[in-house]
């Protein structure tokens, strides 16, 4: 009976300065490479934080008043790597505010590319970063994420040179 007497306002206290270091620290932990670079080495996202996983997402096409039949659209339709890629960051950004997010809250991000038949098949990887770096390590959106980049052999539509999908906490 003494040890429980005893062993309750310890945990109580624990509890506490449990909840005062997470209230300090928030709820996600970015990890940067060393040296720091583009993306991070890893998050730590803490119990209680608010998770949003977001499904591939695919570029919109460049003029979107455009009349061609979704069969009939080009990579010309849809643009290099560089323009695709900031198609679906935009594309994403508009999903998140719409949940109560934004592209700071991204702590994890897959990217899926496929090869340019202009690059020989090859992925664009540097004219994805360009894209990239629009939307994070920038004056609006600091932050960084956790990113793993693959090359496909293709995706949805032949149209298609890049996907991305998304992890969001805070």
């Amino acid at each position: 009976m003494s040890f429980r007497l005893l062993a309750a306002p310890v945990i109580a206290l624990a509890l506490c300065g449990a909840s005062a270091a997470f209230a300090q620290s928030g709820p996600v932990t970015r990890h940067a490479n060393t040296p720091p670079g583009l993306i991070l080495q890893g998050v730590t996202v803490k119990p209680g934080a608010t998770m949003l996983y977001l499904s591939g997402q695919l570029a919109s096409p460049i003029d979107p008043a455009a009349k061609t039949p979704p069969a009939q659209l080009t990579i010309a339709d849809f643009g290099d790597t560089k323009t695709q890629t900031v198609s679906v960051l935009n594309k994403i950004k508009t999903i998140l505010a719409a949940r109560g997010f934004s592209m700071a809250d991204i702590i994890k991000m897959t990217v899926f590319v496929a090869g340019d038949p202009k690059l020989g098949g090859k992925m664009d990887f540097a004219g994805m970063n360009d894209g990239f770096k629009q939307f994070f390590g920038t004056p609006e959106n600091p932050n960084t994420v956790a990113r793993s980049t693959v090359q496909v052999a293709a995706l949805a539509g032949p149209a298609f040179l890049v996907e991305i999908e998304v992890t969001a906490a805070k």
